[in-house]
Parts: C-alpha cells; sequence; structure tokens
C-alpha cells in the first residue's frame, strides 16, 4: 500500500491555483466521483489501485502550511507503511511548467507544505512529486516587464493554455509512478 497525498488549500477559492496542482493532480488520476470526508485527521481520500496495489490518496483540508498534521494523522492511523511508500505531491517554482522530479527526502528549498511535513514528521525521509508551476521573477506583459512575489504567484490560477501543459506531464507522472 501507498499514500499519495497532494498539497493545497482547501475551497473553491483555491481551487485552480497554482499552489494546487497537487490536489489538481489527484484529480487527474482518481476522475470522477465523491471523496470521502476524515473530520478528525481533517482531510479528504478516495482509494485508487496503481497496478494491484493499493493507493489512498489524500488531500490535507488544513491549510498548505498546516499540511504535517493531516500527514501524522494519515501514517498513525496505517502504521504498517512505510514512509518510503509516502508520496507527496506538490508545486515547485524551481521547475518549469509542464516539467516534474520525483526526489526522496530532498525538495525545494521554500515551500511551507513540505516544511510543516518535515516538522511534523521530524524527517526529510519520504518522496516527493515535485510538479513545476515555472519562476516568476519576470513576466512580460503588453505594459512591459512586472516582477512577481513568489508567495502571491503560487496563489494565481493557470490559464487553459498552462493547464493543457498540465494534463501532459500528469500523464507522465503516472507512467512514471506506475513502473
Amino acid at each position: 500500500m501507498k499514500l499519495l497525498i497532494g498539497l493545497g488549500n482547501p475551497g473553491d477559492k483555491y481551487k485552480n491555483n497554482r499552489h494546487n496542482v497537487g490536489y489538481i493532480f489527484l484529480d487527474f488520476l482518481s476522475g470522477t466521483g465523491n471523496w470521502e470526508i476524515s473530520k478528525s485527521a481533517n482531510l479528504l481520500y478516495k482509494w485508487f489501485s496503481i497496478k494491484d496495489e493499493k493507493v489512498e490518496l489524500i488531500k490535507p483540508q488544513g491549510y498548505m502550511n498546516n499540511s504535517g498534521f493531516s500527514v501524522k494523522k494519515v501514517l498513525t492511523k496505517h502504521q504498517n507503511i512505510k514512509l518510503n511508500d509516502l508520496y507527496i505531491v506538490h508545486d515547485d517554482l524551481d521547475i518549469p511548467l509542464g516539467k516534474f522530479k520525483i526526489d526522496h527526502a530532498t525538495g525545494p528549498k521554500l515551500h511551507n507544505g513540505i516544511k510543516s511535513i518535515e516538522e511534523t514528521l521530524k524527517t526529510k525521509d519520504f518522496w516527493r512529486i515535485r510538479i513545476g508551476v515555472d519562476n516568476p521573477s519576470t513576466r512580460y506583459t503588453r505594459s512591459g516587464q512586472v516582477r512577481l512575489d513568489g508567495e502571491k504567484y503560487v496563489l494565481s490560477n493557470f490559464t487553459s493554455d498552462e493547464k493543457k501543459q498540465l494534463d501532459k506531464v500528469f500523464i507522465f507522472i503516472h507512467n512514471e509512478i506506475i513502473k
């Protein structure tokens, strides 16, 4: 059994934000249907199979900065799960849109969701599926060059063209994790 935890912020306001790419990926994997609610762990979950292996898909419902609480609750519930079977799916500003990395025990320098999980679990020893949302340092608009703050940028929505790129990268990630 594996745990695949997508990071994001709850609510319609954040639904299409770059910061919610973890949630968006899990929705891509799971297709239609309702998510079940765990009030005690403050999360949504759904069961999925990859090559006949059970995978629990999880969306913590606390805000990104408090993701560690839900992850710890899930690991407490599934005491037989090893950290090597824990995958955290999240956005990464250091990776261009349309690219991804799957890393073990390493990740972006600054990501508050990952920081919360590492601090709560007191370890970095888990997998990260890092989905590129691009680096917002400079954008060009009709009126010229604009400098963007990373924290504000990740709370902006994907464009329809960017969502098409995400669908393509989601297929590559899916194929990578089913190997």
